[in-house]
């Protein structure tokens, strides 16, 4: 006897109906529909996420020959081609980006209650962008190089839980620095990123704003020392200083004094120089900080290899930015179970595992914890005891 719906359906459940309806009544997305609502097309899009479909021809017959169990799902038949591929070109994707950012408050919310691996109270952040390449023949409005066309995914990653937590996406061109002026940062926070944001002006407004960061330093920066600080005993730090920038037009962008911290990676036997504008925490706990961005690498590795960004289902700006946001919509679940699961899932298992069982009906809790275990049958209700006696009379 089944007692649950399908996982793919309890999945769905996260996603408060009346939040998803007011956001459509935002943006006016079911303007003109004619049957498909805007929740047909998101079930159809992370079916094609979570299902890893490649083409419309793979989400619309995945889903019918489903058919029977597509009720849960708040679906009454499966789209037709046409019918996702015109949702896709036309309805706004902003709708998406908003219930995006409503599922995160929910992973946030779990997230806080894990245990944290720095001691210090700080939010701690990632910042950085990966490009997606495009064929420039199937879309020509992506125009990034002579032969090739390319979107960017700027991202800003929270060490807390790793969560993508402010995503923006861009023509390939587009520099990372930009994007990062408009972001707004918490005073107080830090934020890590690579050598790709060095730009004093950029140093100077994040210091002003009361924002800390940590990055590489550029080889050939121009620098007075002020001050030679004590670096640790018995650690690969050495040299901490604090500087002032006093190359060509640096000090007009960036005044304020900075701190360089000149650490030794024995496994690639050489220096590695850090720069930051934080001066109470030590030296040793920076060069972590910087190594803890690697994340936001693994990040983006992760969403390439587990969800569709490579290959898309349409070929406009709406359909792609529409494919990209489900995606986060989808990493999101996925770092959500993770988080719930007693079981240390890695995502790519995690990811192989949901894709084999969306259609399964099992709890989906006890599911993510014993994954491999057979489940009963029947359900277990208490027995009747039947007591026959004899009947002399």
């Amino acid at each position: 006897m089944t007692q649950c719906a399908s996982i793919f359906s309890q999945i769905l459940t996260f996603f408060n109906r009346n939040e998803f309806a007011d956001i459509v009544r935002k943006y006016k997305a079911e303007r003109h529909a004619k049957g498909f609502s805007c929740w047909h097309q998101f079930v159809a899009m992370m079916f094609c996420q979570l299902a890893q479909a490649h083409s419309l021809r793979e989400i619309c017959g995945g889903l019918a020959c489903c058919l029977g169990k597509l009720k849960h799902l708040g679906l009454a038949k499966a789209p037709k081609k046409s019918t996702l591929s015109y949702a896709n070109e036309h309805r706004p994707w902003e709708v998406y980006q908003d219930l995006f950012y409503k599922l995160l408050a929910r992973c946030q919310t779990l997230a806080a209650n894990k245990k944290r691996r720095f001691r210090f109270k700080n939010k701690l952040q990632s910042l950085d962008a990966t490009t997606i390449d495009l064929c420039l023949s199937m879309f020509p409005w992506a125009d990034f190089r002579t032969t090739k066309g390319a979107v960017k995914l700027h991202l800003l990653l929270d060490h807390d839980g790793y969560l993508p937590t402010y995503a923006v996406i861009t023509e390939g061109a587009a520099h990372e620095v930009n994007i990062a002026r408009q972001m707004q940062l918490s005073a107080g926070s830090i934020v890590v990123v690579d050598r790709g944001f060095n730009d004093y002006e950029l140093f100077a407004h994040w210091t002003k704003k009361g924002v800390y960061f940590v990055t590489r330093m550029k080889t050939n920066a121009v620098y007075t020392v002020l001050e030679q600080r004590r670096p640790p005993q018995n650690r690969n730090i050495w040299r901490d200083e604090v500087i002032l920038l006093t190359g060509a037009g640096a000090f007009d962008k960036c005044p304020c004094p900075l701190r360089r911290i000149v650490v030794w990676d024995p496994v690639k036997e050489e220096e590695v120089v850090f720069l930051t504008n934080h001066f109470k925490f030590g030296a040793t706990t920076i060069a972590q900080i910087y190594k803890d961005r690697w994340q936001i690498e693994v990040f983006f590795k992760a969403l390439k290899q587990n969800l569709k960004v490579k290959s898309f289902v349409g070929t406009t700006p709406n359909a792609l930015k529409t494919q990209i946001w489900t995606a986060l919509i989808a990493m999101l679940v996925l770092k959500f179970l993770q988080l719930k699961s007693k079981l240390a899932w890695s995502l790519s298992n995690l990811v192989a595992m949901l894709r084999w069982n969306l259609f399964t009906y099992r709890d989906l809790w006890i599911w993510l914890d014993e994954p491999f275990d057979t489940p009963p049958l029947m359900p277990s209700f208490p027995q009747l005891v039947l007591s026959w006696t004899a009947n002399d009379g």
